[in-house]
């Protein structure tokens, strides 16, 4: 459940960044982590890819699973 959040985050934060990259031609992650090659911008682009990959999962799990979470 702290894993799904988490990577729901990140990957939301990356569809944000790639808004404004498509509308503004600004790279937010790469203005706040100091540029694109700036070692804290790689590390969230990381985060953000390994986030959309732990997405994936999301697409196969069984909806009841879901749902019992959420009871809980």
């Amino acid at each position: 459940m702290f894993m799904d959040r988490l990577a729901l985050i990140l990957t939301i934060i990356g569809a944000l960044n790639w808004g404004s990259i498509g509308l503004f031609q600004f790279d937010i992650v790469a203005w706040i982590g100091g540029g694109q090659d700036a070692v804290v911008s790689r590390i969230v682009y990381t985060l953000v890819a390994l986030a959309g990959i732990w997405c994936i999962s999301l697409l196969f799990r069984e909806r009841s699973a879901v749902t019992e979470h959420r009871e809980m």
